[in-house]
């Protein structure tokens, strides 16, 4: 197993035993749902070496650690603890922004983005587990999105879902380009 793509079983086996003793069964299914999309990430991951995360397979010239940097920031920090929280993280999508959260540094270590995406997962299962549901989101970006809006914590995370699931596909579908491993037979 490639150490920089498995998660810490221990510190998300922790997360999920606190957020199933603190959570609805609603709550415990979706937040089910999203780990295994989340595992999916990683486990389509596991075992690349550094050179294939970080070269880009599809003419968009995105590559693996950028993928998961985007998730990370894009997705777990941006709706969890940005918009469900409303921490004071910035949300501004500018074209510049979305493209960093795209972009990994050569002299980053695959280890500190597979860490990063593992942290920014552990405080949104926090969140999770100690918001009900129907809570609506504590910030919106409506300078952003002034005629869309999700109403509560239920659909910001099936919006995440959605969006770890498509990217897990996009993972996918490069892991299978670059060595022909696939996640599912």
């Amino acid at each position: 197993m490639h150490p920089d793509t498995s998660l810490d079983t221990d510190a998300v086996d922790r997360s999920r035993s606190r957020a199933a003793r603190s959570t609805e069964p609603e709550t415990s299914l979706l937040l089910s749902s999203l780990n295994n999309q989340r595992e999916h990430v990683l486990g389509i991951l596991d075992g690349l070496p550094d050179d294939a995360l970080r070269r880009p397979v599809l003419p968009s010239g995105w590559t693996c650690l950028g993928m998961v940097k985007h998730l990370t920031i894009s997705d777990e920090r941006f709706w969890f603890r940005g918009i469900v929280a409303g921490e004071p993280i910035d949300l501004t999508t500018s074209d510049e922004a979305a493209a960093a959260a795209w972009q990994v540094d050569p002299g980053v270590p695959a280890a500190a983005v597979f860490g990063a995406y593992r942290r920014e997962i552990a405080l949104a299962d926090a969140i999770i587990a100690a918001t009900p549901l129907g809570t609506p989101p504590a910030r919106w970006p409506s300078e952003l999105w002034p005629n869309w809006r999700l109403r509560d914590l239920r659909e910001v995370i099936l919006h995440v879902i959605t969006e770890t699931a498509c990217h897990a596909g996009h993972l996918d579908a490069v892991r299978e380009l670059i060595d022909g491993r696939t996640w599912m037979t």
